[in-house]
């Protein structure tokens, strides 16, 4: 079995390729069990964020798992296949580890650092968790990944900045409000400002506490929901609107943060012609209305950027910003990549020493044949022996062979890690004679033997 990882993301796709691959909601659901489905896969969950998308599974084949996940990934979403391969990557075994441990503690992220993305690998673990898909590797694998991104956030100053791709948006719209240019508080951006927050789900959650944190004078939540949009102002003291009042709600607005992410427009042209409208009937109109869509796919409609007045920021905007305007320290940055190296070290020793344990059963089990042939054997030749005389013998041999079988099966899994540690395990099989359908067996058996990996 391999473990492997397919996806594209902000470093290898341009928005508009991510936002034809973008997958949320129950469309993630029927991803996980269609790719469970296929027949090389026995285990997957996805990460599906703004900024990636990814498919990670436990394959019996690579190519054929590869060209499986391919073609489901691009039939949820919709796109022709070959649409997303120029930029889709592939990463097997150790290097797809590494790869979900950096994006787990956030040094893959479109502003390095960024916490959000360990809340976003969690729940897509849990999701796998409840359908049946994950299995036993990426579990492990998963928890690897958390653990290393919590010993990152405890041990670093990697996320103590609370930066994030929030605060970098939020940043170039008070750059753009401020008059006259240049006249704004880095610390506390939003200070005087109104703010419109659209959606109440865990990404519009953030963008509110974010906008508190950065000052904002007045804070409305608007969703399809009200009561939710309610429970989500009333945290930070604000109001909320259903969506039949949002044109009204962005009237009196300096910035709109839109999160909803689902098909269709949320924010049309005609809604912000009308917002305009009622502002200037309100005597409003002093410093633009600036729109930070952070949804994939969009959610405002990019005929209300051209309108007087408005401008408009998408995630194509946060990717030419890239990381200039904040990003975590660089001694920070090293000192989580060397938590990365070191958990992977210990999880790729475990990895290959949980290789050669199927052999090391089956050579044990083999012995504890033959002490069992011994003991029958000289039961038949001795003649009756009390019950203490035979449990002592068994016992005597059970070291015996036990003392004899130590050195060779702990060795053997030491040098399971190094390299052509797989001629040692080939070698023990070949030294005792083991079956080679026992061993496969236990290879293919659930792991109850060997615990999880992170224990």
């Amino acid at each position: 079995m391999s473990v492997l990882v397919v996806g594209l993301s902000h470093r290898s796709a341009p928005v508009a390729v991510l936002e034809h691959a973008a997958i949320s909601g129950d469309a993630v659901d029927k991803l996980l069990c269609d790719v469970f489905r296929a027949e090389h896969v026995a285990g997957t969950f996805a990460v599906s964020t703004c900024n990636r998308v990814e498919v990670y599974a436990e394959v019996s084949e690579f190519h054929a798992g590869v060209t499986a996940i391919c073609e489901r990934l691009a039939r949820h979403a919709g796109t022709g296949i070959g649409e997303l391969t120029p930029h889709l990557y592939v990463y097997c075994d150790d290097r797809a580890a590494q790869h979900l441990l950096s994006v787990t503690c956030g040094l893959d992220s479109l502003v390095v650092g960024d916490s959000q993305i360990f809340g976003q690998v969690r729940r897509s673990l849990a999701l796998a968790r409840r359908h049946g898909t994950l299995g036993h590797a990426l579990d492990d694998l998963g928890a690897l990944a958390l653990r290393a991104a919590r010993r990152a956030r405890a041990q670093t100053g990697i996320g103590r900045a609370g930066v994030n791709w929030i605060t970098v948006g939020v940043g170039l719209a008070a750059a753009r409000i401020a008059s006259p240019p240049g006249a704004w508080n880095p610390a506390r951006p939003l200070s005087g400002l109104n703010v419109v927050v659209v959606g109440a789900g865990s990404l519009g959650s953030l963008a509110v506490a974010t906008a508190a944190r950065l000052g904002a004078a007045r804070i409305v939540v608007a969703n399809r929901t009200k009561d939710r949009a309610e429970r989500l102002a009333a945290s930070v003291r604000g109001s909320a609107v259903d969506f039949s009042a949002l044109g009204g709600a962005i009237a009196t607005a300096d910035l709109v943060i839109s999160c909803i992410g689902s098909t269709g427009l949320v924010i049309t042209a005609d809604m912000v012609t009308e917002a305009l409208r009622l502002r200037a009937f309100a005597g409003g109109g002093r410093r633009p209305v600036v729109l930070l869509d952070l949804a994939l796919p969009h959610d405002v409609d990019a005929a209300a950027g051209r309108l007087p007045g408005v401008s408009l920021i998408g995630l194509d905007s946060l990717q030419e910003a890239g990381t200039a305007m904040a990003s975590a320290p660089a001694h920070d940055v090293a000192a989580v990549r060397a938590i990365v190296a070191e958990e992977l070290s210990a999880w790729a020793s475990m990895r290959h020493a949980a290789r050669v344990t199927p052999t090391v059963v089956a050579l044990r089990a083999k012995a504890r044949k033959v002490v069992e042939a011994e003991l029958a054997r000289l039961a038949g030749r001795l003649g009756e022996l009390d019950d203490q005389a035979h449990a002592e013998i068994a016992q005597a041999m059970d070291r015996v062979v036990g003392k004899l079988l130590h050195a060779p099966t702990v060795r053997v899994k030491e040098l399971a890690a190094s390299p052509g540690g797989d001629s040692y395990e080939t070698a023990l099989r070949v030294l005792f004679d083991l079956d080679p359908r026992t061993v496969d067996a236990l290879t293919r058996a659930e792991p109850s033997w060997g615990g999880s990996l992170l224990q």
